[in-house]
């Protein structure tokens, strides 16, 4: 097999950057293949990006040391698989394009080998992928001295919810003392455990109530016909949507509050993650001293 830099060197060379995309920022999007990463690829040009088209493929899309092309929103993309030499193409990648950052959607179990993969070559990198072990991820992204931004939700509506939800419970403690909480949450079938952005906000419930909730009590919906019959998604989204309701009982019953969300479609995500890149790349842009961040600072930007 060629070596990787003499895969992408050419296949670089071959695929310039479009007049129209000169002045626009390059990213690397892994895995374009997935639901994310079409559509950050589809709504990149709009979003001020311009994506390289390289891309380490998620498990399973290719096999072994092996490499195929993929056609995607209008461009042949170059699709590695897991097994091959990603430090040496990241780097050719890297050196192509100095203004680099890389956007990871791939699948958890990947998520803090890339991470450390991004920081050997000290690529800036947002890392938009739920699980992995997500202390590990921070501390070793802050280690490696590395620009990151890294947050498992990049839709600015469902992280400004989030932040209105810490705030209360920060502002508010223990104000609904004695309330019981059900949370529940639906997501596509693909996407198991209880996800980060629920996690994240488990702990400011238990706050305003003063007890304590396990993430375990968290009823996960990932089965397609209860997520139609009972969550109310519709057909078309069961693939990419994310569903939360927290509610919060009284004691008799006679009191209810609930805080949900009902999100369908990956555009808002696209829009976020874009919004992410061009916040950190201001960062590396400013050599900020603060190296990693989360979508909670580029929400605050202003």
């Amino acid at each position: 097999m060629k070596s990787p830099h003499a895969i992408v060197q050419p296949w670089l060379l071959s695929h310039p950057v479009p007049s129209a995309s000169i002045n626009k920022l390059p990213v690397m999007v892994n895995a374009c293949t997935g639901k994310m990463g079409k559509a950050v690829i589809e709504t990149a040009e709009i979003n001020g990006l311009y994506v390289v088209p390289v891309s380490f493929s998620s498990e399973g899309r290719c096999g072994g040391d092996t490499y195929l092309t993929y056609p995607l929103s209008g461009k042949e993309f170059l699709v590695f698989g897991p097994s091959s030499n990603r430090k040496k193409i990241l780097k050719t990648i890297f050196h192509h394009f100095p203004d680099l950052i890389v956007v990871d959607f791939t699948v958890p179990s990947a998520v803090n080998a890339n991470a450390e993969l991004y920081s050997k070559v000290r690529v800036p990198f947002v890392m938009g992928t739920n699980g992995g072990n997500r202390d590990m991820l921070f501390t070793n992204a802050r280690d490696s001295d590395v620009y990151a931004l890294i947050s498992p939700q990049m839709n600015k509506k469902i992280a400004a919810f989030c932040g209105a939800v810490i705030m209360v419970a920060e502002k508010f403690p223990e104000s609904f003392s004695g309330y019981s909480l059900s949370a529940v949450e639906s997501r596509p079938a693909i996407d198991v455990g209880v996800s980060e952005t629920t996690k994240c906000l488990i702990p400011s419930f238990k706050k305003l109530m003063g007890v304590d909730f396990d993430v375990d009590k968290v009823k996960s919906v990932r089965d397609p016909k209860s997520q139609r019959e009972a969550i109310g998604v519709p057909e078309k989204h069961l693939s990419a949507h994310a569903c939360r309701s927290f509610t919060l009982l009284s004691p008799d019953l006679t009191a209810k509050f609930q805080f949900q969300h009902f999100v369908y479609g990956t555009s808002e995500y696209a829009e976020g993650a874009a919004a992410a890149v061009h916040y950190l790349h201001s960062k590396v842009y400013l050599r900020d001293a603060k190296k990693v961040y989360t979508f909670f600072d580029a929400l605050l930007r202003h």
